[in-house]
């Protein structure tokens, strides 16, 4: 993306935020995305108005804090040009401090520094269906105007006919062209593939979820993302950003995950320091990720972290897949369905559940040796899951 649209302010001058706050959302191309805060401290100036289109790497607000700030995660380097002066520089003249809040009344909407409290998908359906959410009582935390409260109101016009809730997929699927060219023009891509029994694993996988509820249950999916987060522990080379310095590798691993969009789409949202989660958190990261994503919301850190991506097909039935590398990233393993073929084992032939494992590298950056040996360490660990 080349610049996004700051939809709204959850936070205000004067407010205190810690690291983790959400402090606003910001429309683009795949969906809504909510801005984390890194520092700790109090707002001191808000630098956007809400619905004004800045470029990437504009500052949005000032925090006052106390000490050293604490440090911002690791993002994939700017692929957009640094936004001109008249754009990125602080405004000159001092902007208006707030007046203080007034309690609204009963069943009236609450507006925070003159913007509406409503959730982004709220806002959407609003304006698919034409209607003033200044008319509308919100039943969210303060009052905020939430997606069934919309949805409960009564239409002024028709509504406008909009897939994936009113994402742009014209614009999305620009974007993915773009980089997805970018990645075939500018990277130096090789394959490989390696297929290998999954017995062990969906055996142990049964066995955990037999003793559990089915909201405590994993699914193949979080065996395999774990697996690619604890191999790449041991190729470094895989994990990290090839930038206009060469390759920078990464010490935290943050694995994306391809997910699909509904209505069409796709985005690849990381989930943090993905080989030191155990598999019930990560179970639970990877299905509040997939939810959130095929509703296009995201956070700014899942967008701008990923250091690998993976890339699964399995459930649409395919036996593997060559994925294409996304920039900066220098690799993306991919997974297709587990098949039941035939296996030689101990000299006998035996029906086994098989799986494929793809890998897609940045020979700028690894090598074909290296990316073999990555494989036979994901099938490693694969083969004795109680240690992921």
């Amino acid at each position: 993306m080349e610049a996004g649209v700051l939809v709204e302010w959850f936070k205000g001058p004067g407010d205190h935020v810690a690291h983790g706050d959400i402090i606003a959302v910001v429309e683009t191309d795949k969906g809504a995305i909510e801005v984390e805060v890194f520092e700790e401290g109090e707002i001191e100036e808000l630098l956007v108005d809400a619905g004004s289109k800045v470029p990437v790497g504009t500052a949005l607000a000032r925090i006052d804090g106390e000490g050293e700030p604490a440090k911002a995660p690791e993002a994939a380097p700017a692929r957009a040009p640094p936004p001109s002066p008249a754009v990125a520089e602080a405004p000159t003249e001092p902007r208006p401090q707030p007046r203080p809040a007034v309690p609204p009344p009963a069943g009236s909407p609450v507006a925070v520094d003159g913007v509406l409290r409503a959730s982004p998908a709220a806002r959407r359906l609003a304006s698919e269906r034409g209607i003033d959410l200044a008319t509308i009582a919100g039943s969210g935390p303060g009052g905020a105007i939430q997606f069934s409260d919309v949805e409960a109101a009564t239409p002024v016009k028709p509504a406008k006919p909009a897939p994936a809730e009113g994402i742009d997929l014209a614009a999305m699927r620009r974007a993915i062209a773009a980089a997805m060219a970018r990645s075939k023009r500018e990277i130096p891509h090789y394959y490989l593939s390696h297929s290998f029994d999954l017995s062990a694993a969906l055996a142990w996988l049964e066995n955990y979820n037999a003793e559990r509820m089915p909201p405590e249950r994993l699914l193949p999916g979080a065996l395999l993302v774990k697996a690619v987060a604890v191999a790449l522990a041991d190729f470094p080379e895989f994990n990290g950003h090839y930038g206009e310095d060469g390759f920078r590798p990464s010490e935290a691993i943050h694995v994306g995950n391809a997910i699909s969009i509904r209505g069409g789409g796709l985005a690849a949202p990381a989930i943090r320091h993905t080989n030191r989660l155990v598999l019930p958190e990560l179970m639970e990261r990877l299905r509040d990720l997939v939810a959130r994503t095929r509703r296009g919301q995201f956070r700014s850190s899942e967008i701008g972290d990923p250091t690998v991506t993976v890339s699964s097909l399995g459930e649409r039935g395919v036996e593997s897949l060559w994925p294409v590398i996304y920039p900066p990233q220098v690799a993306i393993i991919g997974f297709g369905s587990v098949q039941q073929r035939p296996w030689a084992e101990h000299e006998a032939l035996a029906v086994r559940p098989v799986i494929t494992a793809s890998l897609a590298g940045d020979h700028r950056a690894n090598d074909g040796h290296r990316g073999a040996l990555l494989l036979r360490r994901i099938e490693e660990l694969l083969s004795q899951p109680e240690a992921l």
